[in-house]
């Protein structure tokens, strides 16, 4: 990771490993002044919950401050060039999170703007929540290395970047998803090229019950993400059988944890009765989002 945190493709294992342990750390810590005087501009074309919420008040607890920018007062693209937002923005501000419709935009902030970058969320990628992930596999499982995972639903952003980050550390991952629903090829292809790197496989099955079974994690995420509206009745259609009750979790191992990113469709992708589950971890992932992106802030903002 060198100036911007854009795809988990930007980090190494090794680099995985050390923020999951800073993370640990400072969860632990609590607040610091680690970055007193320092400053982040919230670029958000996209709603948020959690992670305008979690990277204000992890800045707040760093000892720095935050600047939400609407996309009414930004205009990404339209009222201003991209290239002409990231050179103001870093002439003001210390670091930069962009949560973007195109995985394009957030690549081109990067290209022109000399403070490091953060990918909050785009079409392409979601590597900040990917990170909260890891964190709470390797606090509920003790490691990553050899991990089971059974992503069931859509390829789409979270599965891109939680199948590039399985691969990273060294963990196994099926896919449970229909064949028109495949992650893009050139993703794949990097997917792959990671698994030979670090001996994991990665894989993909039609059938939900297949992906899960003996799965260390069950993990799912919401059939139509934002932008896909329309497509919402054909996807509800195509995600038949898709969904993830306790029946499904039943087939992965005993000690299987159950996890979703947030916000959930209860009664689509996951059943009200697996979002409340004993094995369900998923508001654990949500708070983890604040500690891993404390230690993505201190690594980036820290240099200066």
């Amino acid at each position: 990771m060198d100036k911007d945190l854009l795809s988990m493709a930007d980090l190494t294992g090794v680099e995985v490993m050390v923020l999951i342990e800073r993370a640990v750390e400072m969860k632990k810590e609590g607040k610091s002044r680690a970055l007193e005087g320092k400053s982040l501009a919230l670029v958000f074309e996209l709603p948020s919950l959690r992670t305008r919420a979690s990277f204000d008040i992890g800045m707040r607890q760093l000892g720095g401050h935050c600047v939400y920018l609407s996309p009414q007062e930004i205009g990404l693209g339209t009222r201003e060039p991209v290239s002409d937002v990231a050179r103001v923005l870093s002439r003001y501000a210390d670091g930069i999170v962009a949560r973007t419709r195109r995985h394009q935009t957030v690549v081109d902030l990067a290209r022109y703007a000399t403070a490091p970058v953060i990918n909050g969320l785009s079409d392409g990628e979601h590597p900040c929540q990917v990170l909260a992930d890891l964190l709470t596999m390797y606090e509920h499982k003790g490691e990553l290395k050899g991990l089971n995972i059974a992503y069931v639903g859509d390829g789409n952003n979270m599965a891109a970047s939680l199948s590039l980050g399985a691969m990273l550390v060294g963990a196994n991952l099926v896919m449970g998803t229909p064949e028109s629903y495949l992650l893009p090829v050139e993703m794949v292809k990097k997917i792959e090229k990671l698994a030979a790197e670090s001996g994991s496989t990665f894989s993909v099955q039609t059938q939900p019950s297949n992906a899960v079974t003996g799965a260390d994690v069950v993990y799912t995420d919401v059939w139509t993400s934002m932008g896909q509206e329309a497509e919402s009745e054909r996807r509800r259609r195509d995600f038949a059988g898709y969904q993830v009750d306790t029946e499904l979790i039943s087939r992965a191992d005993g000690d299987a944890i159950f996890m979703h990113p947030l916000p959930a469709h209860r009664g689509e992708e996951v059943a009200d009765e697996a979002m409340e589950h004993r094995q369900s971890v998923v508001f654990d992932q949500a708070e983890n989002r604040l500690h891993a992106q404390k230690a993505v802030l201190e690594r980036l903002l820290g240099r200066a």
